[in-house]
């Protein structure tokens, strides 16, 4: 199954539109990254599975937010817009990865840091082992529903898909889960 692209929130607009409050473009952009970049990397990281790709992925956001500044119409928008942004380009990661693989290029699999898995402890590595191998989009709903603390609504409109869909997508992917969980009880 395809992946549906995100589109990003409509908050690049025509550049003529008012503006209510006035916040030069360095500083915003300096504030969005001081208060954002880490726990959108963090996400990245949860997604594309190493640490070099998922920053890669987060700067990119930023650049695009940065590029498109003089046409943002609704700097509230803009945490929106980085999100659909990173989860774009964790995509764009995963696909160009998957062609490697494909071309029978070798290419290491995602793996996780040895100083992340320490620090996470071994229950903490073996649930993001097992959310490693579900779909993407499951992926992408239990990372923004649990590490972002999205609500359904906010994860359809980011996702680009319906309310329902997320709800029903995270109970797959929980069960799954489970069922892994159960599995790996057994097998011990």
């Amino acid at each position: 199954m395809t992946a549906r692209r995100t589109s990003p929130p409509d908050v690049l607009a025509d550049a003529a539109a008012p503006r209510r409050d006035f916040v030069p473009p360095g500083q915003l952009v300096d504030e969005l990254y001081r208060g954002h970049a880490l726990r959108l990397t963090r996400m990245a990281l949860l997604l594309v599975g190493d640490r070099p790709s998922a920053e890669d992925v987060v700067q990119e956001a930023f650049i695009g937010l940065f590029r498109g500044l003089g046409r943002l119409s609704d700097p509230d928008r803009a945490v929106a817009y980085l999100r659909a942004s990173v989860l774009n380009g964790c995509r764009s990661v995963l696909r160009s990865r998957k062609r490697a693989r494909l071309r029978k290029v070798t290419h290491e699999p995602a793996v996780w840091s040895a100083e992340a898995a320490a620090l996470d402890g071994e229950d903490r590595r073996e649930v993001l082992q097992a959310i490693a191998v579900l779909p993407r989009r499951q992926q992408e709903v239990l990372v923004l529903r649990y590490f972002l603390d999205l609500t359904d609504n906010e994860i359809a409109a980011d996702l680009g898909i319906s309310r329902g869909t997320v709800a029903s997508t995270a109970s797959r992917a929980l069960a799954s889960l489970a069922a892994q969980a159960r599995k790996a009880e057994q097998e011990a």
